[in-house]
């Protein structure tokens, strides 16, 4: 297994008060063989010197974009530069535990799964609390669209099934296609079922308001997807109620 190097993608912006957490728990993880590309969207100058202290990490590659392009452009350009037998992303705000990779990657090596997910902590700021979030034990396409139970920051994809697929550009929910194109193709992706990752809910973010999050999703479902107008909305109405379920009244 050692033998199987992951890409870790990791886009940022203006995260200078969680990037170092971040990085501290990709920098130990138990499995050695990974290499972390960073794109970084055009930060405020606190961020950029955060990062200028691991520019000469042998496995860190770190890209500086004088523009600021988005988290799907990231995305995007992080694959394109990494040679890797398989990808994984993170968040910057996010985390892992140490046993994230090893776990993961042998889960996959020992099913042949092309496309799986983990179990997360949703740790929300304002009220410094956690919450587990356990989802279903393997999903298809028609399950997803109705039910967006894949987390990417706890994502692993054979590098081969990502390719010609790509994140959207659009200012959120970027992530929301591409896993709907690699389910298309896989017809599955497959959950270890363990707690291996803490995705960081902020009042802040982007990703913060729900109407936005649904908005998003039925243009993105409209116009990529090219969904008619009940499956559209039978997807956003299924996609609101499980999101309920998962994190509550957030």
């Amino acid at each position: 297994m050692k033998n199987n190097k992951v890409a870790i993608i990791l886009p940022n912006f203006n995260s200078s008060e969680y990037l170092k957490k971040t990085l501290k728990s990709v920098l130990n993880q138990s499995y050695k063989n990974w290499q972390l590309i960073i794109i970084d969207d055009a930060s405020d100058k606190k961020t950029i010197e955060i990062l200028k202290k691991y520019k000469k990490h042998k496995k860190i590659k770190i890209f500086f974009l004088k523009k600021n392009m988005g988290a799907g452009y990231c995305r995007n350009y992080g694959i394109r530069n990494s040679k890797s037998d398989y990808l994984a992303f993170i968040d910057s705000d996010d985390t892992w535990k140490k046993e994230k990779l090893k776990n993961q990657l042998e889960f996959m090596k020992k099913n042949n799964h092309e496309f799986t997910y983990t179990d997360y902590f949703a740790f929300y700021k304002k009220k410094n609390k956690k919450r587990k979030v356990f989802t279903p034990k393997k999903i298809s396409y028609e399950e997803f669209i109705r039910n967006t139970s894949i987390a990417t920051s706890t994502m692993m994809i054979k590098r081969r099934t990502a390719k010609n697929i790509f994140f959207t550009n659009t200012k959120i929910c970027e992530d929301y296609f591409f896993k709907c194109k690699i389910l298309e193709k896989v017809k599955y992706a497959f959950c270890l079922n363990k707690l291996l990752t803490t995705y960081l809910i902020r009042n802040d973010s982007l990703q913060s308001s729900k109407i936005k999050n649904l908005l998003m999703i039925w243009k993105i479902n409209s116009q990529y997807n090219k969904f008619k107008f009940l499956k559209n909305i039978t997807s956003l109405i299924n996609i609101s109620l499980n999101s309920i379920l998962k994190y509550g009244f957030k």
